[in-house]
């Protein structure tokens, strides 16, 4: 199969409600063990057991994260709704990571994020600092703009600086997490637009072209490590908070990379099987790659895909 069309089946059970895969060929079978893949697409399982299989075969949390570094776990804990509505990260997925990195010797891990709904609810309910907290991690807060300092951006075209949290400026590595879904305005929220949580100038970037604005905020310096992409439940429409229950599907499904662009690639058209989407709707990915911060061509990179 050839690899511009990893994604085209993978749904085929998910769409019907359980995992039957055995008459597709994205993960009917693994790759054999090779080194240094570009892109992991898991497919299967929980997101606990989804991550654990994916950051096996990136090499381990030790290939990104160092004994004695403080580390940021970046969720998208935006909106005050539960798990099951799909408007955050699954707090399952934010643990598992908490705790890989503490195991490989970080000094410590910081889990926050700019929230649009009330702070204390957002944390709350979304299952996030309990999760995060019971793993070990420290919860920094985001609610008031004493917490973000300014930070030029050169490569930009649009959006020349930005005033960026603290935990990030201050930290030596961080892992971003967001959760798959839709956007009314960007069209799409995955790995780029999750950015939008480390900033306070969202207004900006709102009233000055959206998706010139999420690219050039991801030309900050300091990258993140590993994008991981949270596919368990998906938001399919009324995104990025959604309404009810009937705009979440189970994707079962779980994308890691170091590589934002592609990571975002690779989600697009994993969602573009429930629901119509391109990467030209969502601008700010095909402008990432313009901005060389990676690339939209999945054809041309190394991908494991894992069926569990």
């Amino acid at each position: 199969m050839e690899r511009r069309n990893f994604l085209k089946t993978a749904v085929a059970g998910a769409i019907a409600g359980t995992i039957q895969l055995n008459n597709t060929t994205l993960f009917s079978k693994e790759r054999s063990q090779e080194a240094d893949y570009d892109l992991i697409a898991v497919l299967g399982g929980t997101s606990a057991e989804m991550y654990a299989r994916a950051i096996e075969a990136m090499g381990g949390i030790s290939n990104y994260v160092k004994k004695g570094q403080r580390v940021v776990v970046k969720p998208n804990i935006g909106w005050d709704r539960l798990p099951e509505e799909a408007a955050n990260t699954n707090p399952e997925l934010v643990a598992a990571i908490v705790k890989d990195c503490l195991i490989a010797g970080a000094l410590e891990v910081i889990i926050f994020d700019n929230t649009c709904d009330e702070w204390q609810a957002c944390y709350k309910n979304s299952g996030i600092e309990a999760a995060a907290k019971a793993a070990g991690a420290k919860i920094a807060y985001g609610h008031e703009e004493k917490y973000y300092k300014d930070a030029l951006l050169p490569q930009a075209v649009r959006m020349k600086k930005a005033k960026i949290h603290e935990a990030i400026i201050n930290c030596d590595v961080w892992i971003n997490v967001p959760i798959l879904k839709n956007h009314g305005g960007a069209k799409m929220t995955i790995a780029m637009k999750n950015y939008m949580g480390i900033v306070w100038d969202r207004r900006y970037m709102h009233a000055n072209d959206l998706q010139q604005c999420i690219a050039d905020l991801v030309t900050y310096p300091k990258r993140p490590v590993l994008n991981i992409v949270d596919a368990y439940r998906i938001m399919t429409q009324n995104g990025p908070k959604g309404k009810s229950l009937e705009d979440v599907q189970m994707g079962n499904a779980l994308f890691i990379s170091p590589d934002i662009v592609a990571v975002d690639s690779a989600a697009i058209e994993f969602f573009n099987q429930f629901k119509k989407m391109t990467i030209q709707d969502a601008s700010h990915v095909a402008k990432g790659e313009e901005l060389q911060l990676g690339t939209t061509k999945l054809k041309d990179i190394k991908i494991k895909r894992i069926r569990i």
